[in-house]
């Protein structure tokens, strides 16, 4: 008989926090998942980079659980189309075609679940794909928070080599797509009904144009979606995965003024805070100038904030203006449960 992998006496049942995008989330998948299936490395990314009769494919499958239903700037609808192509542009995939998964509640008003209905319709229009198959179960009373979306994705990807962790090499520069810290604050701001003094959206988006676009002008190495967890937690799986330590500059990270003053009152850190519209790139420094020239087309607030080096393998290290140099680890615990 097998042992289960998680050691029982310090974690004998699920946790929120085992969801996070944090430590407890990384030990769970790599410990339990990984060990058990054992994908090969091309599959272990936001997309599953595969060949199939000779086409070059990308997949992908999400959950969402988020509440709110309806948080300023999205809902779990577009969310759930977003979040899915997005995964599958990091893969360099052209996003192609969805399958859309229900979970209701019994006492959903219908006229929410048409308007969730309606926020797919127009997500997936504007982000270019098609929803071809689906499912759709209900569940008693009380026991399913209203909705719960399941989506799987299939794209085609357009290099001919795989982008994703193991193409990473020392002396990348790191990019960053936009501010972050956004998404997480607004679900916050939604589900506890806080009063700041501007409404602070999310940046719930698609970004495979974006991706695309930079994929075609300059060698991408690997691309990765920061959402549970945020920006930290997204590097920190990079330099597990890659052995390799990746070192930021703090002053280069684009946070909103009233993002960090919404942090600093609530005693979050906006690096491991979650985005759902932002994404890292990592090219070849000969290439960072027109890297980030692309990407600032999109997003002006794009811009360079790291690079990779050998030295401190696995460890991800944030420099301030001052020079000194604090680890950015994985979180321990859960900053914000339930917020895709």
């Amino acid at each position: 008989m097998l042992n289960c992998p998680i050691p029982l006496e310090q974690y004998p049942q699920v946790l929120l926090a085992h969801g996070g995008g944090g430590r407890l989330m990384h030990q769970l998948v790599e410990t339990m998942f990984l060990a058990a299936f054992q994908p090969e490395p091309a599959w272990r990314h936001d997309a599953a980079s595969l060949e199939l009769s000779g086409d070059r494919l990308a997949f992908t499958t999400d959950s969402y659980v988020v509440t709110p239903l309806f948080f300023p700037g999205g809902d779990i609808g577009s969310l759930a189309v977003y979040g899915t192509v997005n995964d599958l542009a990091m893969a360099g995939a052209r996003p192609r075609y969805l399958s859309l998964s229900f979970i209701l509640e019994e006492g959903l008003p219908m006229a929410t679940l048409w308007q969730v209905v309606q926020s797919i319709q127009a997500a997936a229009e504007q982000s270019q794909v098609r929803i071809v198959t689906g499912d759709t179960k209900v569940v008693d009373r009380g026991k399913g928070d209203g909705l719960f979306i399941n989506t799987a994705g299939i794209g085609t990807r357009e290099q001919e080599s795989a982008i994703g962790p193991t193409a990473i090499q020392p002396g990348d520069v790191v990019l960053l797509s936009g501010d972050v810290g956004r998404h997480g604050i607004a679900i916050l701001s939604a589900r506890a009904g806080f009063a700041f003094e501007t409404t602070i959206e999310s940046d719930s988006a698609p970004v495979a144009i974006a991706a695309l676009d930079l994929c075609r002008q300059v060698p991408v190495h690997c691309l990765r979606d920061l959402t549970r967890g945020g920006l930290a937690s997204a590097l920190n799986e990079l330099a597990l995965a890659t052995h390799l330590a990746i070192q930021l500059e703090s002053a280069a990270i684009a946070v909103q003024p009233e993002v960090q003053a919404a942090c600093e009152l609530l005693g979050l850190d906006p690096l491991y805070v979650a985005n759902e519209g932002r994404f890292v790139a990592f090219v070849p420094p000969a290439a960072a100038a027109a890297a980030i020239a692309c990407l600032r087309q999109y997003d002006p607030a794009a811009q360079i904030i790291g690079t990779v080096t050998a030295d401190r393998p696995s460890q991800v290290l944030l420099q301030n203006p001052l020079g000194t140099q604090r680890l950015l680890n994985f979180l321990s615990g859960e900053q914000l449960p339930r917020i895709c």
